[in-house]
């Protein structure tokens, strides 16, 4: 931006006496008539605005960087270095997809309950569509924690995936009630991973990333009530007739 030259400016008070003169680039050297600025008794008149012959820039103006914008010039120019990454630790990345390993463990488990549920000999059809929907949801939940790790910058590992069981009748509690205590504590210790991911973000002053962890709290610790309250419901039913009715009422 360029700056005009100065321009003069003499100041009287009404009763005639000169205050002297002063510069200012602000005022326009077009404006040379006389005018009034109120003021009481000590009014000030603008006797004269004149264009200095002066027609240098105006020195002493000097534009200096913040301290703290020095590191954004350290810009990676390695081919594997994120550009985006900034105040991410290398802790928190690990943790991140350690807990996408969580999520894929347990989605991959739900998938399991889904194929024994949905068996002709098994054919609880509630069942098989509660935790067909579970594993997506956790599968999902996966995804947007690789979707964070890219946009801050880290790096997706992901890891291997325990096979899970393929039966699940229990000759006491029965396949349904087995299954649900078994998504029970499944939740459980999502929530237990997600709370430790928390802390670790509170430990590297990670805000954003707390603000991103709190959506999923919120929806863990609902399932866990919703899952607690099915295992109430089937141990009062058992392993009879009141399976049935459960399953098709999930189904509703």
């Amino acid at each position: 931006m360029m700056l005009g030259a100065a321009s003069t400016i003499s100041l009287v008070k009404s009763n005639d006496e000169n205050l002297g003169h002063f510069s200012s680039p602000a005022v326009s050297p077009v404006a040379r008539s006389s005018k009034a600025v109120t003021g009481g008794q000590n009014r000030l008149v603008v006797a004269e605005v004149s264009k200095s012959t002066n027609h240098r820039p105006t020195s002493g103006v000097v534009f200096e960087p913040f301290e703290e914008v020095k590191e954004l010039m350290l810009v990676p120019t390695g081919p594997q270095e994120s550009l985006a990454r900034h105040k991410f630790m290398d802790e928190t990345e690990a943790a991140i997809n350690e807990q996408i390993n969580v999520e894929y463990n347990v989605s991959y488990v739900y998938h399991s309950l889904y194929a024994y549920f949905d068996r002709d000999n098994v054919a609880l059809k509630g069942l098989a569509k509660f935790f067909k929907d579970s594993s997506q949801e956790e599968r999902e939940h996966a995804e947007r924690f690789m979707d964070y790790q890219n946009m801050r910058g880290g790096k997706v590992k992901l890891q291997s995936i325990v096979m899970p069981l393929t039966e699940f009748d229990n000759p006491e509690k029965g396949d349904a009630l087995h299954a649900m205590e078994l998504a029970l504590s499944l939740e459980k210790l999502v929530n237990e991973k997600l709370l430790h991911l928390y802390s670790v973000a509170e430990r590297t002053n990670d805000v954003q990333l707390t603000d991103f962890i709190d959506g999923f709290l919120k929806e863990q610790v609902e399932a866990i009530k919703k899952i607690a309250e099915y295992v109430a419901q089937l141990r009062r039913l058992g392993k009879g007739h009141g399976t049935w009715h459960f399953d098709q009422a999930l189904l509703a």
